[in-house]
């Protein structure tokens, strides 16, 4: 053992952990902080407001490289070791950073955003690996609450951080200071995260790339469904071609990239579909709240976002509070409730009228908030402790793409059943055309007419929104019961008994 490895193996865990933390901070930092800083790229690049669409690709194409790299990247930390994959991810994010803040195009930006995200995504199940490699089995949920807090935190300070960035440098600074806390992460986590246990195995690149390609088809036939032609078309078909020959590659390869063990356990396939729906039911609110607020209330843009804050401040709470409950209790009941105060909040927001104000409007958003925090710990759990030491970060991996994919659809949902839905709303309300006999105030009286019955449609369109949103929630409860964990139980491997001891000849260290 080399001297750096007997320091780190000194080192508390909970202290290990402070580097893991700041990793994941900055990751979701930057997921958010692009929303603050994007018109002034806009304006840097000369990039007209006409294509918005496309310079939101700076936005799009990092949680879709942040969701196509996890699964790959997953298995091979199991493979090579946790820690050192964690550094490497923290390398490939500085990489892109440097690539974003010295690119002078708006295609090579979301580029370098893309590659940025594939280091970022990686962070967080790689996390939760290494909690399971500080912290023994039964006492990892607080360590995962701390974790998982502070990626919430990072998401709920991006847009803040931009805005403070912008308002004393260049939106390049955003990126440029990446690179010390990035340096600053590989040091600390070199000095005090012990040497990761390594499952060496044949790592399915094939299988990778396949299921990498399906995501991405996946998500660019969603990102088009409000106006859905061939080329969405195209997407979908490559999207199930890809899905298709990943299936077959998992039934030929010798060691799959997602081991079919995980698929025949319960607890792990009840994580998944709960991630889904939340990713779903989280993504309405992170999207129609400032919708909400810019439109039909006639509230600014920094208002807006100051009201999808406290909806997002209540999350790291909640995390918090989920790694207390779910180390003493069933990981059912924080799971469980958390849903069930996330339905009620979304339920209580569905009753906003115009008049809305404090405190309802705070209490209401961060109960929702508070609700989706609790879920953070006990999905994560229930996703890896129910698999073997030998695939935690693959499990993780699969478990955090599945509230990304969830997202994604949610997106997808509320554009295409939003639109037509509102078309429905409004499908009787007419522009009123003034006429010779009017005066003037009786036109504006009619054109005010006219506006508020645009706006009690768009009213009653948001409130159906979180109403579904409540409904989502309270489905996933249904999957989140059969999350049962046995935490005191050891798991050594997801292997066939039979194997376990040619594995333990062949497990080295980092």
């Amino acid at each position: 053992m080399n001297l750096l490895d007997r320091i780190s193996n000194r080192v508390p865990p909970y202290v290990a952990l402070i580097p893991v933390c700041v990793g994941v901070f900055v990751a979701a930092d930057d997921q958010t902080v692009i929303v603050t800083v994007l018109p002034q790229i806009m304006l840097d690049m000369e990039v007209p407001v006409t294509e918005l669409d496309h310079a939101s690709w700076a936005i799009t194409g990092y949680l879709l490289g942040y969701l196509v790299g996890m699964p790959l990247i997953g298995r091979i930390s199991d493979v090579v070791g946790h820690r050192r994959l964690y550094i490497l991810s923290v390398v490939a994010f500085m990489i892109g950073s440097v690539a974003v803040a010295l690119t002078q195009s708006l295609n090579w930006m979301i580029a370098a955003r893309v590659f940025q995200a594939i280091g970022a995504g990686a962070l967080v199940p790689i996390s939760i690996a290494i909690v399971g490699d500080l912290f023994p089995r039964g006492k990892r949920a607080l360590p995962l609450g701390i974790v998982g807090a502070a990626a919430e935190a990072g998401g709920v300070i991006g847009p803040l951080w931009g805005g403070v960035i912008i308002r004393y440098l260049d939106w390049r600074w955003v990126f440029w200071i990446n690179i010390p806390l990035a340096i600053v992460t590989i040091a600390l986590i070199i000095f005090m995260v012990r040497p990761s246990p390594r499952y060496p195995a044949t790592v399915d690149v094939v299988g990778g790339a396949l299921v990498a390609a399906a995501l991405t088809f996946t998500t660019l036939a969603l990102s088009r469904i409000g106006s859905f032609d061939w080329l969405g078309g195209a997407f979908v078909a490559g999207g199930i071609l890809s899905l298709i020959l990943f299936v077959l590659r998992q039934r030929s390869a010798t060691d799959p990239l997602l081991p079919p063990a995980m698929f025949r356990v319960l607890a792990f396939v009840s994580a998944n579909i709960t991630h889904l729906l939340v990713g779903a039911a989280l993504i309405i609110g992170m999207v129609t709240v400032p919708l909400m607020a810019n439109t039909v209330m006639g509230r600014t843009p920094l208002e807006g976002g100051l009201w999808l804050m406290r909806m997002t401040a209540g999350i790291p709470f909640g995390a918090m509070l989920g790694g207390v409950l779910a180390q003493r209790l069933d990981l059912r009941f924080p799971a469980a409730s958390g849903l069930v105060i996330a339905a009620i909040g979304y339920w209580l927001i569905s009753g906003w009228s115009f008049d809305i104000g404090e405190p309802e409007l705070t209490l209401h958003l961060l109960v929702v908030g508070f609700g989706f925090g609790l879920l953070i710990v006990p999905i994560a759990l229930a996703g890896t402790e129910t698999v073997g030491q030998d695939i935690r970060a693959t499990a993780a991996s699969m478990v955090t793409a599945m509230r990304i994919v969830g997202m994604t659809f949610g997106v997808a949902a509320l554009t295409a059943w939003g639109v037509a839905r509102f078309d429905v709303l409004a499908a009787d309300i007419r522009l009123p055309l003034a006429e010779a006999t009017q005066t003037r105030a009786e036109a504006q009286a009619q054109l005010d007419q006219f506006t508020d019955r645009i706006n009690d449609a768009g009213i009653t369109l948001f409130q159906e929104f979180f109403f579904i949103a409540a409904a989502v929630c309270l489905l996933a409860v249904v999957a989140a019961v059969f999350m049962i964990v046995n935490k005191t139980a050891g798991r050594r491997s997801s292997i066939p008994t039979g194997e376990e001891d040619v594995l333990r000849d062949r497990q080295g260290t980092l």
